[in-house]
C-alpha cells in the first residue's frame, strides 16, 4: 500500500502533495479518480479541457458494447466485469449509463467479426445466436444482408452513453473527496523523491503514486514509454432515415458491427435521442490517418475537424447497399481520435522505468470505452498495491520490446 502524505495540499509554499495524481479525466482518467477516492485516499484529478468535453476520444453520444469480443477472448472477463461495474454506477448516480438492446455482428461466416466474436462465444459460453440472412432480414427488417452474410446475434450488446459514464464518474470522485482540477494542462512529470512530481500551467504537485491517462496525448506525455502509438481521425456521422426513426428505435433497430468482403468494418445505433436526431453511424478505422510516413501526423492539434462532403457521400452510399432507409437526410457529423498500439491491443501496467509510482493507461485503439470502469478498477489497483487480479497479461508494453529469439 502507499504512505498517506500528512501534508494538506494548501500548506504553506510547498508544493501540493497528495496521494495520487491522475492525469487525464476521460473516460479511464475519470473512472480511475472515482475507484482510487473511494478507497478512502487523496486524489488529485488534472484535466487539460473542461469536464466531459469533446476534443479527445469520449464524446458522440454512443458507444457499441458488447461481450462476444471478436478481437480476443481475453477481453471476456474484463467485460464480465464491466457490465458489473455499469450497472452500479447507474445505480449510484442515477444516470443512463447503458442501453442493451441487442446487437448483431454481420458478415461472412469466416471474417473476424463474425467468426471471432463466435470463438468468443464459445470459449466463455456466452448466450448467442447465429442468424442467416433471412432470419436477420426478418427479425431486424432496416437491414439487408447479402444472401452468404451471417450474423452473430448477442442479446445483451447495446450501447452506452459516453458523456453519461464520464459524468458520472467525475460525480462520484467528488463525491468521495477527489479534488479535479479542469482547464489545468500538464506540462510535463518526473521522478521526485519516492513518489512523484507533476508541473501544470498553475503549479507543480507532489504524490507517492501517479496514474497517467493521456488519451490522444499519449506520444507526448508517454514519449519515454516506447510503445508506438498512432492517433487517428475518426468522423462519426447522423442520418434522418428515409421512413423516419419508427422503424431505428432501440426495440426494433440492434447496434450492429458489419465486415464487408474486403474487410472494411461499419458500425451504427438505433435511433435514441429521439425524432429529428436520426441514428448514428460510422466506419471503423477509416479516417484518413496520417503518419511520418504519409504526410503530416495527426495531432490532437493538428486533427481536421472538418468533415468533407465526400467522406458523407461515401457513408452514405456504403451503407444504401446495407441499411436503404438509413442515408436520408445527412443531419451532422463529428470527429473524435482513435490512440492505436501496432497490435491494437490496449497497453496498461506500470510504468517500466518507475514501476513503484507510475502507471499508464493508453492505446485503447478504438476499442476500449466499454473498458472504462473495470480499467478504472485495475488502474486503483495497480497504483495502491502493485498487482491486481484482473487479467492483463495481454496488455503489458514490453510486448513491444521483446527481442526476437536465435536458433
Amino acid at each position: 500500500m502507499i504512505r498517506t502524505h500528512a501534508q494538506s495540499p494548501t500548506s504553506g509554499r510547498r508544493s501540493p502533495t497528495y496521494d495520487v495524481i491522475v492525469i487525464g479525466l476521460g473516460g479511464m482518467g475519470s473512472a480511475a479518480a472515482h475507484h482510487l477516492s473511494a478507497r478512502g485516499v487523496r486524489v488529485l484529478g488534472l484535466e487539460k479541457f473542461g469536464p466531459v468535453h469533446r476534443r479527445g476520444s469520449s464524446h458522440g453520444g454512443s458507444r457499441i458494447t458488447r461481450q462476444s469480443y471478436f478481437e480476443d477472448p481475453a477481453y471476456v472477463p474484463l467485460l464480465l466485469r464491466a457490465y458489473e461495474l455499469y450497472e452500479e454506477l447507474a445505480r449510484a448516480t442515477g444516470r443512463e449509463i447503458a442501453i442493451l438492446g441487442g446487437g448483431v455482428m454481420i458478415g461472412r461466416p469466416e471474417c473476424r467479426t463474425v467468426a471471432g466474436s463466435l470463438r468468443s462465444a464459445r470459449e466463455w459460453g456466452l448466450p448467442h445466436e447465429m442468424l442467416d440472412a433471412k432470419e436477420i432480414r426478418r427479425r431486424f427488417p432496416t437491414l439487408t444482408p447479402r444472401d452468404d452474410e451471417v450474423a452473430l446475434f448477442e442479446r445483451r450488446a447495446g450501447l452506452l452513453r459516453p458523456e453519461s459514464t464520464v459524468a458520472a464518474h467525475l460525480q462520484l470522485a467528488t463525491r468521495q473527496g477527489a479534488d479535479l482540477h479542469f482547464e489545468e494542462p500538464v506540462t510535463r512529470w518526473e521522478p521526485y523523491r519516492d513518489g512523484v512530481r507533476v508541473h501544470t500551467a498553475e503549479n507543480t504537485y507532489t504524490a507517492g503514486r501517479l496514474v497517467i491517462c493521456p488519451g490522444a496525448w499519449a506520444p507526448r506525455l508517454l514519449a519515454d514509454l516506447g510503445v508506438p502509438i498512432t492517433v487517428e481521425r475518426q468522423v462519426m456521422y447522423w442520418f434522418q432515415p428515409r421512413h423516419g426513426i419508427g422503424p431505428f428505435l432501440p426495440e426494433r433497430h440492434p447496434i450492429y458491427i458489419w465486415e464487408d468482403p474486403a474487410g472494411a468494418q461499419a458500425y451504427g445505433f438505433p435511433a435514441i435521442d429521439g425524432p429529428g436526431l436520426g441514428a448514428k453511424v460510422a466506419f471503423f478505422r477509416k479516417g484518413g490517418v496520417t503518419t511520418p510516413e504519409t504526410g503530416p501526423e495527426t495531432t490532437p492539434e493538428t486533427i481536421d475537424r472538418t468533415v468533407h462532403e465526400a467522406e458523407i457521400r461515401a457513408m452514405a452510399d456504403h451503407m444504401a447497399d446495407r441499411i436503404p432507409d438509413l442515408p436520408g437526410t445527412f443531419l451532422k457529423a463529428a470527429t473524435c481520435m482513435y490512440s492505436t498500439t501496432p497490435d491494437e491491443h490496449f497497453v496498461i501496467a506500470q510504468h517500466p522505468a518507475h514501476p513503484e509510482s507510475v502507471t499508464v493507461a493508453c492505446g485503447f485503439s478504438g476499442h476500449g470505452f466499454k473498458f472504462v470502469p473495470v480499467v478504472g478498477e485495475i488502474l486503483a489497483d495497480l497504483a495502491l498495491d502493485g498487482t491486481t487480479e484482473h487479467p492483463i497479461d495481454l496488455f503489458d508494453p514490453a510486448r513491444f520490446h521483446a527481442v526476437p529469439r536465435t536458433s
